[in-house]
């Protein structure tokens, strides 16, 4: 079974440039294709959230004919106590309703695949991209990767394929790459500061993450068409190096608080190891959060998508956009990706799984997925290919 996965994934890094063509090794994986996994049920902000892991662990799979989605292998939630009974079955049921009522095709294959974590207003944000799709409109949703090495690896093939479902749905994939955050670097899940990286080496990695896109998004002429589904790629070093510092202060600083900024996870986790936190990479959600206010601006951007370590962040974005300009914007997350024995996705003992083939031989990556374990199999499938649930 996992050497029909690593067969079917290397397939599509080598051959999805052409209009989301299926390769011969798709039909191959359908017929070995494993079923019949629980997991708990995904998070919706503002809602008693379940576990993050997605899927129990089981040592031994059931041969099925499809995959389950993720909708149809939810597990049954579980009561803590007697106390909490009826609020937590409230709340479980109201999280249920909201899931099981989405409209747009977009959304349930984010449910059903599992990519689904976080989302801001879920139900306005579904009847916004239904709304589009009956006047065949796209809405534009953006996410971003910094440029903090030449090659992205396999855990931002996550991220790419949550574009390129968005896409086949008929909505604009906006890829950010982040030349001017770079230069200040995430603070989030590090012990310490990045290592600063040179206006040059920032314009070789930015060059070499970009080639990865063309693999799975088809891109248009023109960046700034309307009510297209072609992708669009932008930096941010376009608007972020040219501000005035005072002015940015004056403008836009009034909308952060401190205590707020604090009671983000990503900064509470840094300051509670006791690890340096300069006023640099306190900046960084600030930053972020402008970009979103500021692809609005541009692109009519509307949704934010990323990893649920960028939430504090993303939610930033989100009120900077309603209390500056009055926006309706929205934020969804998907789950952060590790091994069932609690690796991270995309980091092996012999170093990160990069996807551009100068940086990584085909064989290595072809061993990468061959040799992953049982307990992920069928969750990887979901998540890393384009295999029908049903």
């Amino acid at each position: 079974m996992n050497l029909k996965m690593a067969a079917y994934i290397t397939a599509t890094m080598a051959t999805t440039a052409s209009a989301f063509s299926r390769s011969t090794v798709l039909t191959a994986a359908r017929r070995r294709t494993i079923a019949t996994t629980t997991h708990a049920a995904p998070r919706i902000v503002g809602r008693r959230s379940a576990p993050s892991s997605f899927f129990s662990a089981r040592t031994k799979f059931e041969r099925s004919h499809r995959l389950l989605s993720t909708a149809e292998a939810q597990a049954p939630a579980e009561t803590s106590s007697a106390d909490e009974e009826t609020s937590s079955s409230s709340s479980e049921d109201d999280d249920a309703l909201a899931r099981a009522s989405l409209k747009s095709p977009f959304l349930q294959t984010m449910r059903d695949r599992g990519f689904l974590f976080q989302c801001t207003n879920l139900s306005d944000l579904d009847d916004l991209l239904t709304s589009a799709e009956s006047k065949s409109e796209s809405v534009s949703a953006y996410l971003g990767f910094d440029a903090t090495a030449d090659s992205l690896h396999v855990g931002s093939l996550l991220q790419i394929m949550i574009l390129r479902h968005l896409q086949r749905s008929g909505h604009r994939p906006i890829v950010l790459i982040g030349g001017a955050t770079s230069k200040v670097g995430d603070p989030t899940g590090k012990d310490e500061s990045r290592v600063m990286l040179t206006d040059d080496i920032i314009k070789k990695n930015t060059d070499g993450i970009s080639k990865v896109f063309q693999k799975f998004l088809t891109f248009g002429n023109d960046a700034d068409a309307d009510g297209t589904a072609d992708a669009v790629m932008v930096n941010n070093d376009d608007w972020l190096s040219s501000l005035k510092y005072l002015e940015f202060l004056r403008d836009y600083g009034t909308h952060f608080t401190i205590n707020r900024m604090m009671s983000f996870e990503s900064v509470k986790q840094r300051l509670e190891r006791e690890a340096p936190f300069s006023f640099l990479e306190f900046n960084y959600m600030i930053l972020q959060a402008y970009d979103f206010l500021e692809l609005n601006r541009r692109y009519d951007a509307r949704l934010q998508l990323g990893g649920s370590d960028q939430w504090g962040n993303m939610i930033s974005g989100v009120e900077l956009g309603r209390r500056v300009d009055g926006a309706r914007l929205f934020a969804l997350t998907a789950p952060l990706i590790t091994t069932s024995d609690g690796k991270k996705m995309g980091k092996t003992a012999g170093g990160a799984m990069w996807l551009n083939k100068d940086r990584l031989s085909e064989y290595d990556y072809w061993q990468f997925w061959r040799n992953t374990s049982d307990e992920d199999v069928v969750r990887f499938l979901k998540l890393f290919t384009e295999l029908p649930l049903g």
